[in-house]
């Protein structure tokens, strides 16, 4: 059994829920059919299995090393990473013209979900690169594009993105890299980056580093308004290609971290010694903006994988619970009779339930989100275009955030279900907990996409996002509410939707009104809150396709179609009545964590 994801899953979801096939009847994706999706996800897998995942363990053993001189990794690293380019898949959602495959977004993230499952570590180097030059693609200049990006599709050069700095974690109003003008019209950069993954290594010809700072002008606006962004290469970049001189990048240290072990981390220091030279991308003082093409997309990426690597730990649990005889029924009293699978005792089935309700709906979100960002690129109609982008508005800090807390609790069933094994290194259940625990912190903490989410994204446009939510809500519980199997969840899913409309009323009335740090102290429990209701959503989506297509399938089909409609079920029955507890907290403006004298804690 393959300890990734089950593929007979991934196959509902892209073909059966999201209809993925009908992509190819647009233009951009004509040249593609279901035969080429397939093919390429059955490359993506096999390659996952053979060179990723075989070295999992061996790298997170032996994490990268700085001698002072220069990064080492181990082989195995380089030798997978040269595999995963020479089979396109670092240009799998890029356009041909720029040496991409020009595939749906929705079966690269379906391919990367496997490299992702399978070694995070080793996977993280291509998927920054990938970012970096999806960024270049919509906010960089023709000359940049030629000369940084089609390195990056190629997978001669890679990429990082460098935001945060010691002393500014995520307020990045607050870093204080300089860009000093030149008169040619590039940039000397002087500060320092930190938490910069894949920042040093000998991994590619050249790094291609996507660096927010500040222009040094009088005319810079303070704060956040005042970034701008700039590419910064390790080695100049010359005309015909070529690699010149060593830019005044350096590596000053390495992080050294609980999980991503393989991923190397770094501190950077700019322009300390000699001179760093940058140049703008896009407008200046406009950095943020341009900065965010990489970031909502690195965010998807996280809640991606986020959900596999809980959906890997579950395959693992779910195996070990099935072949490992322990303990009787309840009711079974004979101390000589045979012990059972532990899968046969109640509360062993629930934490499996547990899982596959978390890591099933998270990976069905992820994968819907991804669907919207076809919708936008695929060219098509205005209105579905306009109402796919401001979906994604509300639910990309949702698809970050969500796998990222959940699918980690995910991964802590997992480990329970192993018991004393489960936190040994005989089993991966222990390392793909440690790497899933960075994903709340990755690309925006937990907290910073509550705040995004209700103090952003739910009053933008007048709340039109969240109504469009709502609604796009409200036609899937329409069409189940008088089916007898899902009219139940139908119901529930109804009333969730009633208290969360409700409770943003109150909470949008305060921020109106002027009581600001009210309107945002418990902005947590809102995605949270919020949160559990759009995978419930997702998992009564799931749940309407099994049961249509259940009618007429064979007894395999009809086992994983059960399965479906039993984890709607548990979601619906132990998840989804949290968010009510939840809404009454938020309706009541709860000060405690305001009004807390810091002296107490």
């Amino acid at each position: 059994m393959s300890s990734l994801i089950n593929r007979r899953d991934l196959d509902f979801l892209l073909f059966e829920y999201l209809e993925a096939d009908a992509l190819t009847a647009f233009n951009r994706y004509a040249d593609h059919d279901r035969a080429t999706f397939d093919a390429v996800i059955d490359a993506a897998e096999q390659l996952a299995v053979d060179q990723f995942q075989s070295h999992a363990a061996k790298l997170d053993a032996n994490e990268p090393h700085f001698d002072g001189e220069r990064v080492h990794i181990i082989p195995e690293v380089k030798a997978a990473v040269d595999a995963y380019i020479d089979g396109g898949f670092l240009g799998m959602a890029f356009d041909a013209e720029d040496g991409g495959l020009q595939l749906p977004y929705t079966i690269a993230q379906a391919c990367a979900s496997l490299f992702s499952a399978a070694n995070i570590g080793t996977a993280g180097y291509a998927f920054l690169t990938g970012a970096a030059a999806n960024m270049l693609r919509i906010v960089g200049s023709d000359e940049q594009k030629q000369r940084y990006m089609r390195p990056m599709i190629e997978g001669r050069f890679f990429g990082t993105m460098c935001l945060s700095e010691p002393q500014a974690g995520s307020s990045l109003g607050d870093i204080k890299t300089r860009a000093i003008p030149q008169p040619d019209g590039s940039y000397h950069l002087v500060g320092t980056k930190m938490w910069i993954s894949g920042g040093e290594h000998d991994l590619s010809e050249n790094i291609v580093h996507m660096v927010l700072a500040k222009i040094d002008a009088p005319d810079t606006p303070p704060g956040t308004k005042g970034i701008s962004l700039f590419v910064v290469p390790k080695f100049m970049v010359n005309d015909d290609g070529s690699l010149g001189a060593r830019n005044g990048v350096r590596l000053a240290g390495l992080n050294h971290k609980m999980g991503y072990r393989g991923t190397v981390n770094t501190v950077l220091n700019f322009g300390e010694s000699e001179d760093c030279v940058g140049y703008l991308v896009g407008t200046a003082n406009k950095g943020l903006a341009g900065m965010f093409h990489m970031m909502n997309e690195a965010r998807i990426g996280v809640g991606m994988g986020a959900a596999v690597l809980g959906y890997a730990g579950y395959q693992v649990a779910l195996d070990y619970a099935k072949n490992r005889p322990q303990g009787r029924p309840a009711a079974d009293k004979n101390p000589t009779s045979k012990p059972v699978a532990i899968i046969e005792h109640a509360d062993i089935r629930r934490l499996l339930l547990a899982q596959k309700a978390a890591v099933e709906g998270a990976y069905g979100l992820c994968l819907y989100c991804a669907r919207l960002v076809d919708t936008v690129d695929a060219g098509g109609d205005a209105d579905a275009i306009a109402h796919a982008r401001l979906l994604l508005e509300i639910l990309t800090p949702i698809a970050k955030s969500w796998p990222s807390e959940f699918c980690l609790e995910a991964n802590k069933h997992a480990i329970q279900v192993l018991g004393g094994y489960g936190y040994t290194r005989d089993y991966p259940v222990e390392r793909l907990y440690r790497d899933n625990r960075l994903n709340p912190i990755h690309e925006g903490t937990h907290g910073i996409q509550g705040m995004d989410l209700l103090g952003r994204k739910v009053l933008m446009q007048d709340g039109a996002a969240f109504k469009l939510l709502v609604a796009t809500i409200t036609e899937t519980v329409e069409r189940h509410a008088g089916d007898d199997t899902l009219g139940e969840f139908a119901a529930s899913l109804c009333e969730a939707l009633a208290a969360a409309g409700s409770t943003t009323q109150t909470l949008v009335g305060a921020a109106m009104s002027g009581q600001l740090d009210r309107f945002l102290a418990n902005a947590t429990i809102y995605l949270d809150m919020l949160g559990h209701i759009v995978l419930a959503w997702q998992w009564l989506e799931q749940a309407g396709v099994a049961l249509r297509n259940r009618a007429n399938a064979p007894d395999a089909d009809r086992a994983f179609y059960d399965g479906k409609l039993t984890a709607c079920r548990y979601f619906f029955r132990y998840e989804l009545p949290k968010i009510h507890t939840q809404c009454a907290l938020l309706k009541q403006l709860d000060d405690t964590t305001l009004t807390v004298d810091p002296a107490g804690l």
